[in-house]
Parts: C-alpha cells; structure tokens; sequence
C-alpha cells in the first residue's frame, strides 16, 4: 500500500549521477535546483565546446561552485571522449580530485554530440588506460544510423556496440546511462559487477504515450525516447529492486521554453527542481520506500568508490503544485510536469 498523507521518510543524502548544468545565464538558473536536492552530482561535458581536458573541467567546475553559491554541493566532472583523446589525458583524469569518469557520446547521438565518437576501435588505447587508472567510462547508448528505428537505437547499441566492448575490456568500470529498455536492464543485472546504471524519473513515470497526449507534448521529449509501457515497468522493477547496480541520474537537461516549442524542437527533460520528490513518488507506488536510500543514496556511491554521504534529508507525503515555468536566464525554462502535481515534498 503507498504511505499514508503526512509520512515522513528519511534517507542519507542522495547525489545525481547524471546531469547537464549549461553554462553562462544559463548554468545560474538551473545550478542551484540541482545543489538543494543533492550533495553530488555528475555533470555531464557537452557545452559548447565541449569539456575535453582536466584543465576545462577545472575551469567549469569553479563556474558552477560560483553559481551554487553557499550550497553543500560537490560537482563531480566528466571529460568528453573524442577521437582525438589520448591516453595521458586518462592519466591526468584519474590524478585529479574531481574528474570521475569520461563520457561516451555517439557522433549525433543527443545534444551537442556532433564531437562525438564515430567508431570505438581507434579508442582501445584510451579504454586500455581507464582500465589501468580504473576511471569510469559513461555511455550514451544509442546508434545514429538513420535507417534504425528510433525505438530501437539503444537496443542495437548494446548488441553492436556496448556488449563486445565490456567482453573485450573485462576490468572496465562502465555506466549505461539513462537506460529505456528491458534489454539494456537485462544486461546489467547479467554482467559481473562491472556495469551499472543511471535511471532517469521520466523513463520511470512515463511510456512513449505521453509523447502524444492529445497532441505533441515537446517537454516529454528526450533521448533516448521514451519507449513502451513493458520497458518502463522494467525499469521500475530494476530501480525497487534494491539491485546495487542501478541508481539515480536524472538526465535533467534544461532547455529553454523556445528551443523546445519549435519545429525542431530540443531533446531533454526538466527535473532538477523536483527530481527527489519524483523518484520517491515511483517507490511509494510501488510500495517499496524501503528501497529508496539504496537506488538514491548508496548504490552510485559505492559503484563510483566514493564514501556514502554522512547527513540525512527529510521528505514528506503532501501535495505540491509544480510552478509552469522558471526563469532561465533571460528567457524561461518549463519543468517536468509543469501545473501538475507531485505527491511528496523534501523538507529543508
């Protein structure tokens, strides 16, 4: 049965493992969302330019520390892997106290992702390297051959792609973010430890019909798409599950009202502002609350080798009304479930 009206759950500080924060106006604006809600986050490098080198993400990481101002909040960094990076940028990655992990992005795979990997062989040095200084590699999961459904790019990317990388590579530390389908939560449960996963709240809230509710609801979009109702409940079981390889990321990706509702709309959805309360609501549905410290607070730390945050966050079973939009800099940003609901509230 979901909690009664009022019940108070407490749970060890969670992080957010996997997030964009932009830049500029924009990095202000949605920072400080993400810096209440956790203590950690891991963001992700696809500005323009991208965050290639140790030296960038440095440069980065003080940017958003500025914008979080007095917040508990530790930014996490990634480098963007191109087909030009070398293995001594690895060496200087897994020397620094704040890079975590190198991120994997299919050449058109998302946002910002034309600087992107077209092939993984001529990158075995790299991966060679990661294996040695044990750094996380962080994947997008997707093929870009236009000829494959798009309901199917993230299957096909861990048939052609992630599978005989993880086989050929047996020591590297992988995370399959963001993932959609019951394939890719098959896989990770039948590796040995090596592979986790991100899950974001809209993959677990949401099949491919909120898309099309009576009509194009362009906020919903996101990649990889939302897909079918029997994916989505694999996802929830995989995240209840208690499974230590599975844990929170929200791929919140802000975007601004404009750039969404357009003829060529932006992918990416909006959750920082609410993304613990909608996660909780996802456990309480299914009555596993019990659960939730795991997938939000101890698994990403302990899959990542970082200690478990020591403080603890309260969260509240009572209706809250989602605001329809933020500013974002000198535009506005619309939330995930903008004039909605959710059922549950963090305390301060």
């Amino acid at each position: 049965m979901p909690a009664e009206p009022g019940t108070v759950l407490e749970i060890s500080a969670p992080d957010d493992w996997h997030v964009h924060l932009r830049d500029g106006e924009a990095l202000s604006a949605v920072a400080p969302f993400t810096a209440r809600q956790f203590r950690r986050a891991i963001v992700m490098p696809n500005l323009r330019p991208p965050i290639q080198t140790v030296g960038e993400a440095e440069a980065y990481r003080k940017r958003i520390l500025e914008a979080c101002g007095d917040a508990a909040f530790a930014p996490l960094m990634t480098l963007y892997l191109t087909e030009t990076t070398e293995p001594e940028e690895v060496d200087r990655a897994a020397a620094s106290e704040f890079v975590a992990g190198i991120k994997l992005y299919p050449a058109g795979a998302t946002t910002n992702s034309e600087a992107g990997v077209h092939s993984l062989s001529g990158l075995y040095r790299v991966f060679e390297r990661m294996e040695e200084r044990d750094l996380v590699l962080e994947v997008h999961g997707e093929v870009t051959d236009r000829q494959a459904d798009v309901f199917d790019r993230e299957r096909l990317f861990l048939e052609r792609e992630l599978a005989p990388l993880v086989e050929r590579f047996q020591r590297l530390r992988v995370v399959f973010e963001h993932v959609t389908t019951r394939e890719a939560v098959d896989f990770v449960r039948e590796t040995k430890g090596r592979v986790g996963a991100t899950i974001t709240p809209q993959h677990l809230l949401l099949n491919r019909n909120a898309l099309f509710a009576g009509g194009i609801r362009p906020h919903n979009y996101c990649l990889p798409v939302l897909k079918r109702e029997e994916h989505r409940r694999a996802l929830v079981d995989a995240a209840t599950s208690g499974h230590s390889r599975f844990f929170l990321g929200t791929d919140s990706a802000p975007h601004s009202r404009s750039s969404k509702e357009t003829a060529c709309g932006c992918a990416g959805v909006f959750s920082a502002p609410l993304a613990l309360e909608l996660y909780a609501e996802v456990f309480d549905n299914e009555d596993r609350l019990d659960q939730f410290e795991a997938f939000a607070s101890t698994n990403g730390p302990a899959f990542y080798g970082l200690p478990k945050n020591t403080d603890r966050v309260r969260l509240c079973k009572q209706p809250r009304a989602v605001p329809t939009e933020y500013d974002f800099g000198s535009e506005t940003i619309v939330p995930f479930r903008a004039g909605e609901q959710v059922s549950w509230v963090l305390l301060a």
